[in-house]
């Protein structure tokens, strides 16, 4: 079975939607559709926009020696 890249379980928010931005000079998003609102905040216009999301960030890779690699 794939794993899937993007999970459908992402909850909406305003940060994520295609119609909104970041402000420049606070944490708020400017919407085309509704104004300043909160980045948590969602309403019934929410477009999920893939490239927007920021993934979380993986385990450290583990710290190998050339003694490992040897036969």
């Amino acid at each position: 079975m794939a794993k899937q890249i993007f999970s459908k379980e992402i909850p909406p928010a305003c940060k994520y939607c295609a119609f909104g931005t970041p402000a420049p000079a606070t944490d708020e998003i400017l919407c085309r559709r509704k104004g300043v609102v909160s980045p948590d905040g969602h309403c019934r216009r929410y477009k999920y926009d893939v490239l927007k999301r920021i993934p979380r960030v993986g385990p450290e890779p583990e710290h190998f020696t050339e003694a490992d690699f040897e036969l």
